[in-house]
């Protein structure tokens, strides 16, 4: 028989105990540990309490769960085709970078067929209607919520029985029970666990929005993001139109897949022919320019990378980099000095990404190398030109995967020549196809005899 059972949980840490105690035995807070009733069953010891197992086999052949289209053509890219009934997305960005205006736009295409339930902790409804009459949501099968106590929330959900829940945002949900304010460890942690499990006994797909750090990273316990099955992490410069949204987990589908949008006055639009919007206006014929050809995931993009080099005015010279990875570009940095030749040692080096986009391919490592050396020496690199390979600490390039779709990619916006890493015990040659002369070469030096030519 059930029964009502007083656990003590502590506010800082959410750790559980039977008894109170003045100092919690998890975090070593003194004073937080708050009394929470919970409902007890039976006694798991008994033979008939224990849960039923199920057949592998069973399970294999039941047919596999359809997706659920957002409607949206570049989120269902990052998601793998769509929503999952029953599973749970979390979703992260800077403040302002768009991610309400997604995901709003995304519940209005899903309620043209389904019910939908869009619960807002930060906002009023006046202020939600808003920004939906801006963004033109219409879909009569759109439900509105303004909430910040999880019970009525959960209330509403089991009433309104949603195919899709988003809940903006998971840390302006607060638990009453727990007698905390909305935010804390504990807090995030009871809403995100109550929410994901009340979605995972029916049908209902839970989309989460999750603030970030100062650093870039989720906010809350690192378990937020071990208890949902997709993160989705929203990028971009919002001070320009560009937006990105990178998957860096998925239990449905692949990670590193990357959607790309363009901010408007009527909402997020999918960007159209990306690779050509991201090198709109690049400097051609100036110092310090190249273009790396760059896998995301299934995509294929054309980044232009930028560099500046000057006299340090400090003892440490500075490297400081904008969209590509610090480690790799204070590598890059480093392999140029020692294998190609540049005196780095007292210049400041800065490398940036054009366009937005945070580039994690080592592909790109080749295209910086050529940036920054084109920099140092004030001459430009061939306006054509790609530059695909990852580079060793040993000065030698380093195959990547995509070669033949990188440089389709540079020819399709009129690239004549992509350097490209030599197979194994290959020099440098000509050839290629569809336009494109193919430059191996197994040396960082001999890449950069290409510049100027």
């Amino acid at each position: 028989m059930a029964q009502r059972s007083e656990t003590q949980v502590c506010t800082e840490c959410g750790a559980a105990t039977p008894r109170w105690m003045g100092r919690c035995p998890a975090c070593g807070a003194w004073g937080s540990l708050r009394s929470v009733a919970r409902t007890v069953g039976r006694d798991a010891r008994e033979p008939d309490a224990a849960p039923r197992t199920v057949a592998a086999s069973e399970l294999l052949a039941t047919p596999p769960v359809e997706r659920l289209p957002t409607g949206v053509g570049e989120l269902d890219r990052v998601l793998g085709g769509g929503l999952v009934a029953g599973s749970a997305v979390l979703v992260g960005g800077e403040p302002g970078i768009g991610k309400s205006t997604l995901l709003l736009q995304a519940a209005d295409r899903v309620a043209a067929g389904a019910p939908v339930l869009y619960a807002t902790a930060e906002e009023s409804l006046e202020q939600l209607a808003r920004r939906a009459r801006r963004v033109g949501v219409a879909g009569p099968g759109l439900r509105l919520l303004a909430e910040t106590d999880l019970e009525p929330l959960v209330a509403a959900v089991r009433r309104e029985r949603p195919r899709l829940l988003v809940v903006d945002s998971v840390q302006t949900v607060r638990d009453g029970a727990l007698g905390t304010p909305a935010g804390t460890v504990a807090q995030v942690r009871r809403v995100a666990g109550e929410l994901i499990e009340l979605g995972r006994q029916g049908t209902t797909t839970t989309l989460l929005v999750g603030h970030v750090t100062k650093d870039g990273a989720l906010a809350g316990p690192k378990t937020l993001e071990h208890l949902v099955d997709t993160v989705l992490s929203f990028e971009g410069d919002d001070r320009g139109a560009q937006r990105v949204v990178r998957c860096t987990k998925n239990r449905f589908g692949a990670v590193d897949e990357l959607g790309v949008f363009e901010m408007t006055g009527h909402g997020l639009v999918e960007a159209q022919d990306v690779s050509a919007r991201l090198l709109a206006g690049r400097a051609r014929g100036a110092a310090g320019s190249a273009v790396a050809a760059v896998r995301e995931g299934r995509r294929t993009l054309l980044v232009e990378l930028q560099a500046l080099t000057v006299g340090s005015a400090t003892v440490v010279p500075r490297r400081t980099v904008v969209g590509l990875e610090p480690a790799r570009a204070a590598l890059v940095a480093a392999v140029l000095e020692r294998w190609g030749g540049l005196a780095l040692a007292g210049t400041d080096v800065f490398v940036a990404a054009v366009g937005g986009v945070r580039v994690g391919d080592p592909g790109a490592d080749l295209g910086a190398a050529v940036a920054i050396a084109s920099a140092h020496a004030g001459r430009a690199a061939p306006a054509d030109t790609a530059w695909v390979g990852e580079l060793g600490l040993c000065g030698d390039l380093r195959s990547v995967p995509g070669l033949e779709a990188r440089a389709a990619e540079a020819g399709r916006l009129g690239f004549s020549r992509c350097v490209v890493p030599a197979e194994p015990g290959e020099r440098v040659r000509g050839g290629g196809g569809g336009g494109v002369e193919l430059v191996r070469v197994s040396r960082l030096g001999e890449a950069l005899a290409l510049l100027g030519g």
